[in-house]
């Protein structure tokens, strides 16, 4: 798969926070249930895997973008851990994923995650809590690579985790 090595930028950065965000809410649209448990649950949207890495070092390069959102878990159901949304970046700047030449950008993979015991008034170290102690696949397979903030606004690009953190 081809690599794009164009710099992501914070405006980037914020295009990606706004498909997240509209994928949410599409999604709490469409499955109510979700929506009531999770609509008020989010702490924390984040950049990460390859896209990650590739906005701290540039070298990287992007194969597509890994957009995660983090909820505080409910006590009635986990978060839908298999649910994942493809969407398009929107922008050319990064190329095309393969198998998504329909997109006019890369492809955005949208993926959410429950996690208990969050503290909202410090994502950061909520995530890095829940990617040091690596107690679930996701969480191993994320602190292999980089995580940046989206979200909340105020925190922006914040560096989360860099490989080396572990």
């Amino acid at each position: 798969m081809t690599r794009s090595y164009e710099q992501i930028t914070r405006r980037d950065l914020r295009r990606l926070a706004d498909l997240a965000r509209e994928d949410r809410n599409d999604l709490f649209t469409r499955k109510p249930d979700t929506g009531r448990l999770y609509r008020n649950r989010l702490f924390a949207v984040a950049l990460c895997q390859g896209g990650a890495l590739h906005y701290l070092d540039g070298k990287n390069g992007i194969k597509d973008l890994d957009v995660w959102s983090f909820f505080e878990e409910s006590l009635v159901r986990p978060y839908p851990y298999r649910r994942r949304a493809a969407r398009d970046f929107g922008d050319p700047k990064f190329g095309r994923t393969e198998g998504f030449e329909h997109f006019e950008g890369r492809c955005v993979d949208l993926i959410g995650r429950s996690i208990k015991l969050v503290d909202r008034a410090y994502p950061v170290a909520t995530l890095q809590r829940y990617l040091a102690e690596g107690r679930t696949t996701s969480s191993r397979w994320l602190s292999k690579k980089a995580m940046i903030l989206l979200e909340p606004a105020g925190l922006l690009g914040t560096v989360v985790w860099r490989p080396s953190s572990k």
